[in-house]
């Protein structure tokens, strides 16, 4: 009997003892709700800036103009955003000031191939603006642009009455290092508008002085124009090459064979006789 009264004070006491011990014991953490997905960052918005130091009258060309993408709370007034018509529309323009690298692009800085004076803005004082007729070959495949640089070679096929095999055809460059200011009708009227129908030629408007455009216009008559575009390493003013001309037997060995002796022939006329005479 004194053996159950003693296991029944140890349980009671042990019974109190583990409530007095949940008592002290904290509260079971409750389970946590699954974290709600956090916010996406808000949209970065993409401007097109100069891609290097640019000085005023530049004329945009694809490389000249990069990206940046800044928060849409520090989007410049009146700046440009990256779009193909955008980039379209800066291709070939004016630009109106300076700009650094980095800087945002803006309307306000650049005058378009269509705007009204573009080809007066353009012109450097006392440059004249002159055009030329050039194909998919004669116009380097159409990847010029404007403000590249580029020569303007002649090549001319003479009669057979008028040369001999070996010199009957000649070409020559008639001028170096001319800036290129608009490329083709489209590019005239403004980037968004029509494409030039297949019929109408491509032309290159050029920046030549007023001498330069005389001897544009005659060689336009005398044979056909191709042009040659300048490295961008090559030193802008430098001393221009001496010309001088090419003939076929300068490029054809088989025109130039041993034996077949260079040849000019005149008409002379006396009184009412006309001979043909050759001079070797």
């Amino acid at each position: 009997m004194r053996l159950l009264l003693v296991l029944v004070l140890l349980l009671s006491a042990s019974g109190l003892g583990l409530v007095a011990w949940q008592a002290v014991q904290p509260p079971a953490p409750r389970p946590i709700a699954a974290a709600e997905a956090a916010p996406p960052p808000p949209a970065r918005i993409r401007l097109l800036v100069a891609a290097r130091p640019l000085p005023a009258g530049s004329l945009l060309k694809e490389e000249d103009v990069a990206v940046r993408e800044v928060a849409p709370e520090e989007v410049p007034k009146q700046s440009l955003s990256d779009s193909p018509e955008q980039r379209a529309e800066l291709r070939g323009a004016m630009l109106r000031v300076y700009h650094d690298a980095g800087s945002p692009l803006s309307p306000a800085d650049v005058l378009r191939p269509r705007d009204r004076g573009f080809l007066a803005a353009v012109l450097r004082p006392g440059a004249r603006a002159i055009s030329v007729g050039v194909d998919a070959v004669t116009g380097t495949a159409g990847l010029i642009w404007p403000g590249d640089q580029v020569d303007l070679i002649l090549t001319q096929e003479f009669a057979a009455a008028q040369a001999t095999p070996d010199r009957r055809v000649v070409a020559e460059t008639v001028l170096t290092d001319i800036r290129v200011i608009a490329v083709d009708q489209r590019l005239t009227q403004g980037a968004g508008g029509p494409a030039p129908s297949p019929d109408v030629a491509r032309t290159l408007t050029l920046e030549v002085t007023a001498h330069e455009a005389e001897r544009v216009a005659v060689a336009g008559r005398l044979g056909r124009l191709s042009v040659t575009v300048r490295s961008m390493q090559d030193a802008a003013g430098g001393e221009p090459a001496a010309r001088t001309a090419v003939f076929g037997a300068d490029v054809s060995s088989a025109l130039a064979q041993p034996g077949q002796e260079s040849s000019v022939r005149m008409k002379v006329i006396q009184g009412s006789d006309a001979q043909d005479v050759t001079f070797r």
